[in-house]
């Protein structure tokens, strides 16, 4: 079944500049199951990606009535709803699925780096296995929430009019569920095709001897301009900011080769909540300047080679911490690039010898050819950062300057309302009757990065302050995963009516995450890691820099000590 956000042409035309989610909404004849109107669960989870199915099995096995409430129209979350040319994942298997052997065991992947189709597959293989679907109410979404203490339990309305009762509202909404689309003037009289990234119909896009464009060049712009370098008729790239993208090294994989090792998937899944970033490789253990200049060329070059996010956070240790070792990285980087791209001048817009931002501050793209592309007389790049986009006209896209580009079809890869917005579309009220949107315009507050002060017995999983765009995915569900189902065993076992984070535990754990990233070079940039590029957001660091191995520790230690962070309140 294709996402609900993949629509047909005649419907994505209504719709193509929406980004909210009611436009996802539907009537269900159905009023059974999850889809009753008046229902009472023991958990109520948002979001049918790896969180919220992980969630579902973990509480489930635990004894509790859980069910998922999905806005799209299946399981696999941003896999369904991203299905633009090129869209795959950034890392790598086997640490990019779940650690549940009665999943991996019957399960192969065709290659090492999954594309979203195949990531769709395996969740539909997953739901074989450990039945997801029978528990989910999809075309679901959740417009209004306050958790109502008398009761001990959440109040969650959805905007087909339906009210679910939840003792425990989990939130696994991930970091990329609110898309951004700039307003542009006469963005609705353009005649052409016109497609965000994460709206993208499930039908092919034809490009063939067409005039197209891609504007952004983050990871779904990156992937767009490879799909469509060798296809198109003629394809401009608009770029405000260079992409600093590493080698993907995309190979298949043959089932042998898996089944020979899945007898240590249990301890590689282990391993993986060890590495800083939750991936089976870590930093070296020495810094930049600790070997010679010819040592640091052979380490480099074999980071490399290895591909992937290796020559990120498998650097030396000190990469993101001392600028001049970074210096020495990002000149590394420019110098591979550079020798990829034929015209001068394009090398210097793609890989300039001066680095735009320090190296890897900015959640790398895995690219295959990308660079290649603009050795093609068919591929353009279009330098926005001086000269933006000023508006759209019937024809195509007009810059400040009055250059125009006549166009045919257009790819709006401008990205998301990053980590935060995800949770302040929901509608989510606290008990004081204070909206989270609104409390959060000054800046987000958490306490562990899975909970919120004022809103009870509510949870998140990566989202904010927590390791998220830090990590593997997957990783971090997980580790967050299992404290949150702990977390609601111990509410149970103790006779517990709900936990409410204290306000000055918050500002504890929001100074603390404030303070580790201060440590790095990730102020010095606006990037997702400080909020996103959305004009009017606030500026600052919305993710947990320490890795997951300290941050595992830091919310075990919380949950044995929980009456220090948590008012307890006895049922």
């Amino acid at each position: 079944m294709g996402s609900q956000a993949c629509q047909d042409e005649t419907v994505y035309r209504t719709r193509k500049y929406s980004t909210e989610l009611t436009d996802y909404s539907a009537t269900h004849a159905d009023k059974t199951g999850p889809y009753a109107e008046d229902l009472e669960v023991d958990a109520l989870i948002v979001g049918a990606g790896f969180a919220g199915v992980f969630m579902l099995k973990t509480l489930r096995d635990r004894g509790l009535k859980t069910v998922i409430f999905e806005a799209g129209n299946d399981t696999g979350g941003t896999w369904r709803w991203n299905c633009y040319p090129g869209a795959g994942v950034d890392s790598e298997v086997p640490e990019y699925q779940f650690s549940w052997p009665e999943v991996y065991k019957t399960w192969t992947w065709p290659n090492n780096y999954p594309d979203y189709k195949n990531l769709r597959a395996y969740f539909d293989h997953v739901d074989k296995v450990i039945g997801v679907k029978k528990d989910c109410a999809f075309n679901t979404v959740v417009v209004e929430a306050q958790f109502k203490t008398d009761e001990g339990k959440w109040s969650v309305k959805t905007a087909d009019g339906r009210t679910t009762k939840a003792k425990y509202l989990v939130l696994g909404t991930g970091f990329a569920a609110k898309r951004y689309i700039p307003p542009w003037p006469g963005m609705d009289k353009f005649k052409g095709v016109v497609h965000h990234s994460s709206f993208w119909p499930d039908e092919e896009v034809d490009v063939k001897d067409k005039r197209c464009a891609v504007i952004g060049t983050g990871a779904s712009g990156v992937q767009i301009t490879q799909a469509w370098g060798p296809s198109a008729g003629d394809l401009k790239v608009f770029q405000r900011t260079p992409n600093l993208a590493v080698p993907m090294r995309r190979r298949d994989l043959t089932a042998d080769e898996q089944d020979r090792l899945k007898h240590y998937y249990p301890e590689l899944f282990r391993y993986r909540e060890t590495t800083f970033a939750g991936f089976m490789y870590d930093w070296c253990e020495r810094d930049t300047f600790d070997d010679t200049p010819e040592q640091r060329e052979a380490f480099y070059e074999r980071v490399w080679e290895e591909g992937g996010f290796r020559f990120w956070v498998s650097l030396y240790k000190d990469n993101l911490i001392n600028p001049e070792a970074n210096r020495e990285s990002y000149r590394f980087w420019a110098r591979k690039i550079r020798a990829r791209v034929g015209d001068p001048q394009l090398r210097e817009l793609l890989a300039p010898r001066k680095m735009p931002h320090y190296f890897g501050i900015k959640r790398p793209c895995l690219e295959s050819t990308y660079y290649e592309q603009f050795n093609r007389e068919s591929v353009h790049l279009v330098d926005i950062k001086d000269n933006p986009i000023k508006e759209f006209t019937e024809t195509g896209i007009t810059l400040e300057d009055g250059t125009h580009h006549e166009l045919d079809v257009v790819a709006v890869a401008t990205g998301f309302d990053v980590v935060t917005g995800v949770m302040t579309q929901l509608g989510l009220k606290s008990i004081d009757g204070a909206e989270l949107e609104k409390e959060w315009i000054p800046g987000a507050k958490t306490y562990l990065g899975t909970t919120v002060s004022g809103y009870p017995n509510m949870f998140h999983i990566y989202g904010p302050h927590g390791p998220t765009l830090l990590s593997n995915g997957p990783a971090t569900v997980e580790v967050q995963g299992r404290w949150i189902a702990d977390a609601i065993a111990k509410i149970e076992a103790n006779g517990v009516k709900y936990i409410n984070p204290k306000i000055q535990a918050a500002d504890e754990w929001k100074k603390h995450v404030v303070e580790l990233n201060d440590r790095t070079l990730f102020p010095t940039t606006r990037s997702t890691y400080m909020g996103g590029s959305i004009p009017g957001k606030v500026y600052e660091p919305v993710c947990y820099a320490g890795g997951i191995p300290t941050y595992t520790k830091e919310i075990r230690k919380a949950l044995d000590n929980w009456e220090e962070g948590f008012d307890v309140v006895k049922a």
